[in-house]
């Protein structure tokens, strides 16, 4: 080895320089995330989730105590601390309320489609839901074990734009979903086919929804990669693309190239399946939104529910420089693009769904005071099933087998116990917002206010409501009750 390092190689100045002992710098190297994961950051230091919040997710997915004891060890003062005022007296919960059978029942209080009179409208039975993750980009075992949690939980399943799998159809609800790469329902030259959607709806009844990626968190406005070493031959047939090549999602779509031939095509997508029709966007300039607001108002055409993810990127790889600076955070990006909306009087007929690190009940408390309908979790699904937060899902190197096509790595899989941890998971995250909102005073999440909530600021204003931080109030949800709901 020494040979090689001094004669051989010219590639590495360390193990050159200093040959054999050079390797141990790399292997150190390598494995630096996992030794300061465990071993030097503290509880509250990590990204993107720390210990703290890692350790409820697996507690609440097994069941075991997800307490704290001495008081909370977060810094309460920092910027962007939630609070949420509790009321002196809580809301009462009588023996005959739904939630005093089922601790964990809380569906959407809006019914997605009803507005535009859909022909198959659709209320989510769970406010928390799996957001869009591929399969391709993560192993059949862990799309199976979503896709039974679903069923179990009483959730939806968004399938990702990698196409409809054998694996999204194991008795949960599902949201088709397709990007700039229409797989799933592409046409043999790569434009989106009407015709094969339809076949897909009429032959799938666990189809609830279409929704259409504009952007996503981790790279708006770029298209996606899916690297060879990670396309097998049913990857391949579920996609429509060819074996023994990347697969490349253009940057923009080419079944429209306006906004209102968007709202065209929802329309025309509606129509053909029946399907509530939503569209799914990273927040950053609001000028084509605006015009899609002003054009809803007009001709009452549009989606049927806005998907608002978060700058703080998710699942999907993407450079840094996209990660890290292009597009708002959730909280940013959804507030200004709701206050846009709600200018125009039109929150009552879409359904709003947050995704971008929500997955903690009282982060979900904020979500629903800012005028969010529902949740939808990526990264925490994931961890309730085994993710460790390696950092290396663009790798096909996942160690706990979610992100990786390794048949070895995702045999470690379990899908049973799996998916029994995700419907715990969001049992108990369920039940644990219907808690928060009971101690505000609310019967269900939908008719928090931005009065309710609190964050800090800076040090010039230490904190302040919602309402007075991000500039508008939030339009009031109709809503009968729980027995409504649950006799739906």
């Amino acid at each position: 080895m020494a040979i090689r390092d001094i004669f051989l190689q010219r590639a590495h100045t360390i193990s050159h320089n200093f040959p054999i002992v050079g390797h141990l710098r790399y292997w150190l190297e390598s494995i630096g995330p996992e030794m300061r994961q465990y071993f030097v950051a503290n509880n509250r230091e990590e990204l993107p989730f720390n210990r703290i919040e890692r350790g409820w997710i697996y507690a609440s997915a097994k069941k075991e105590n997800n307490y704290e004891g001495f008081g909370t060890d977060r810094d309460i003062y920092a910027h962007q601390h939630i609070f949420i005022k509790n009321l002196l007296m809580a809301y009462r919960v009588d023996q005959n309320h739904p939630n005093a059978k089922d601790k964990t029942f809380l569906p959407c209080a809006k019914v997605i489609g009803a507005y535009n009179k859909r022909e198959k409208p659709y209320r989510p039975a769970s406010v928390i839901n799996v957001s869009a993750m591929s399969f391709g980009s993560l192993s059949a075992a862990a799309v199976e074990s979503l896709n039974v949690e679903t069923q179990k939980a009483g959730a939806y399943h968004n399938t990702g734009e990698g196409g409809l799998s054998p694996y999204h159809q194991k008795g949960g609800d599902v949201i088709f979903h397709f990007g700039t790469g229409y797989f799933g329902v592409r046409s043999k030259d790569g434009n989106f086919s009407m015709e094969k959607l339809k076949i897909l709806v009429d032959g799938n009844p666990c189809i609830k929804a279409i929704e259409i990626k504009l952007s996503q968190g981790a790279k708006p406005g770029k298209g996606g990669v899916l690297p060879v070493a990670k396309i097998s031959s049913e990857i391949a047939r579920i996609r429509g693309v060819e074996v023994g090549k990347d697969v490349l999602s253009p940057t923009t779509h080419r079944a429209f190239d306006t906004i209102p031939e968007l709202l065209q095509l929802i329309e025309d997508i509606a129509e053909q399946t029946g399907l509530p029709v939503g569209i799914k966007g990273a927040i950053g300039k609001l000028e084509q939104w605006k015009e899609m607001a002003e054009l809803m108002a007009k001709t009452g055409k549009g989606p049927d529910f806005i998907t608002v993810d978060g700058g703080e990127g998710g699942t999907g790889a993407a450079p840094p420089s996209f990660a890290d600076h292009v597009s708002l955070p959730w909280v940013y990006g959804f507030s200004s693009l709701y206050r846009l909306f709600l200018d125009k009087k039109l929150t009552d007929r879409i359904v709003f769904i947050g995704s971008g690190k929500l997955g903690f009940p009282a982060k979900a408390a904020m979500a629903f005071a800012l005028g969010a309908d529902c949740i939808n979790v990526a990264r925490e699904a994931m961890m309730s099933i085994g993710c460790i937060q390696a950092q290396i899902c663009h790798t096909n190197r996942c160690p706990s087998g979610i992100a990786t096509q390794s048949k070895w790595l995702q045999s470690g899989i379990n899908v049973p116990l799996k998916s029994d941890r995700l419907a715990q998971y969001f049992k108990t995250f369920r039940k644990e917002l219907v808690e928060i909102t009971h101690a505000a005073g609310y019967e269900p999440p939908c008719e928090f206010t931005m009065d309710d909530v609190q964050v800090i600021v800076d040090d010039d204003i230490l904190h302040s409501d919602l309402q007075s931080t991000y500039g508008y109030k939030k339009a009031k949800v109709k809503f009968n009750g729980m027995h409504e709901l649950q006799n739906w």
